[in-house]
This record gives structure tokens, C-alpha cells and sequence, in this order.
């Protein structure tokens, strides 16, 4: 087999010091540990083949809530891919524990990967500010200048666009995780190019549109189409979603009533 399964424990987290500032990165990465997530590595280190293009298309085109398991091209990842997955692994426990053994549906799908995503957003506000030199934001400010860019946002716009998500970066968080939620639910109805373009049209005017497109919805849309429980309505995620517009702050409600209550809870 070229692949064997390990825990965090196992694994060596870059940029961790870069993090340390941002508690709750560091209760993320304690409730992943916690539930003993698990990756997926190469039997071998430098095993022929094995970078990082492969790790990304075996995550991305089979990658499953049941699996439970990220692919990695060696034993080592960043500190906000911990976040990330810890994020996918709380809303998904989350989830379930309310649906009573249901099959996600694409709206659950879709909260999670909003979630996920929009944390990477708050954390590059918070580390531009305590670590600005750090591997995740001299990788991912580029990246998503150049996406802005794309979408005719001009130079100045973006950096006044980072500007405030450096001010208020829980408030970033509550508006692209809308945004994004918004976006797959329209697009995942989409039947043809033109439908889909009016959708994206729609949701022009909203403050993080310009950088759209570097979440990859493609892969959330095949993904839900493909494993998703139906196109039926999920009320129990329209109730999270409406709690989390309706919070002063979004990021704070999901680290209290999720994340601390899972922490709190007894092991297994």
C-alpha cells in the first residue's frame, strides 16, 4: 500500500510560532489531536511521483466526510492547514451529532467548506498583523491579489480590500463565509454556462466577489452533485447559517458554542 494512515502526533506543523498569537488556532489544533483525525502520508518519504500536485488531486476528487483522512505528499503540513481540516472535522461531528446519522446534505457540505475557508481569510488579517512575514501570508496574499486582479479588481483596490480585512477580520470571516455558502447554493441549482453566469452576475456587488473564484467551487459543486443527500432544503444548516448572520460575531459564536462545547465534552 502507498499510503499508510497517521495522526497529528505524527506529523511536524510548519509555522506554528506564526499562529501562537491567534488562540484559537491553538484550541483548533488541540480538538483535531483530540479526535484523532487522521492523514494519509506516502510509505516512503520522497517516495517516486509523490509531490504535492499528486496529494492535491487525490484530496480533491476522493476526498470524503466518511474517509475522514487528508492526503499529504510528506510528514509535515502548515499551521492553517491544521485550522482547516480541525474546521472540517468539528463541522462535520457537528452536524451529524444534530442530523441523527443522516447523509450530509449539499448545504452541509457547503457550510463546512465556508467555514474552512473564510478562517483562512481571518487568519491572514490576524497575521498580518503579528507575523506578516510568515510562510502563509507571503504564499496566500500573492494568490489572492493575483485572483483579484483576474476579476478586475485593480492594485490599489486590492490593497485596500487587505486593508480592512486587516482591521476587522471577524467581520471578513462572517462575509465571505456568507458569500461562499450563498455562491455554491446558487450555482450547485445551475443547470447550464448561462445560469451559472447569471448567478455569479448576481452576486457581483458583494465585498469578497473579486476572490471568488480562488475557493474552487467547481470541486464543492462536483463534489455535492456527486455525494450529496439530494437537493432537498437542510433546516437544521438554514438555522445555522441564519445564527451566524445574525451574530455580532460569527467566528465567536462557532468557537464557544461548537468548538469550546467540544473541547468541554468528555473523550469519545
Amino acid at each position: 500500500m502507498p499510503l499508510r494512515p497517521v495522526t497529528l502526533e505524527e506529523l511536524e506543523i510548519d509555522d506554528r510560532a506564526a499562529v501562537k498569537g491567534v488562540a484559537i488556532c491553538g484550541r483548533l489544533e488541540a480538538f483535531l489531536r483530540r479526535a484523532g483525525h487522521r492523514f494519509l502520508v506516502p510509505e516512503a518519504e520522497g517516495q517516486l511521483g509523490w509531490g504535492w500536485d499528486r496529494a492535491l488531486f487525490l484530496n480533491l476528487t476522493y476526498w470524503s466526510p466518511e474517509a475522514g483522512a487528508d492526503v499529504l505528499c510528506e510528514r509535515r503540513l502548515p499551521a492553517d492547514v491544521v485550522a482547516h481540516v480541525a474546521w472540517h472535522e468539528l463541522c462535520a461531528r457537528e452536524l451529524a451529532r444534530r442530523a441523527a446519522g443522516a447523509p450530509p446534505s449539499a448545504a452541509a457540505l457547503f457550510l463546512a467548506e465556508s467555514i474552512a475557508s473564510a478562517f483562512d481569510l481571518y487568519l491572514c488579517g490576524r497575521l498580518l498583523t503579528l507575523a506578516p512575514d510568515s510562510d502563509f501570508i507571503t504564499t496566500q496574499v500573492p494568490l489572492l491579489a493575483e485572483r483579484a486582479q483576474g476579476a478586475g479588481l485593480s492594485e490599489a483596490g486590492f490593497t485596500a480590500l487587505l486593508e480592512d480585512v486587516g482591521r476587522a477580520p471577524e467581520r471578513a470571516f462572517e462575509d465571505l463565509r456568507a458569500l461562499l455558502f450563498d455562491a455554491a447554493n446558487a450555482l450547485v441549482a445551475c443547470a447550464t454556462p448561462l445560469e451559472a453566469a447569471a448567478a455569479l452576475e448576481r452576486l457581483g456587488g458583494r465585498r469578497f466577489a473579486p476572490l471568488l473564484h480562488h475557493y474552487e467551487l467547481s470541486n464543492w459543486i462536483l463534489y455535492a452533485r456527486a455525494y450529496a443527500a439530494g437537493p432537498a432544503p437542510d433546516r437544521l444548516v438554514t438555522d445555522v447559517d441564519r445564527t451566524l448572520r445574525a451574530a455580532p460575531d460569527a467566528l465567536d459564536w462557532l468557537d464557544r458554542n461548537w468548538l469550546e462545547a467540544a473541547l468541554a465534552a468528555p473523550a469519545g
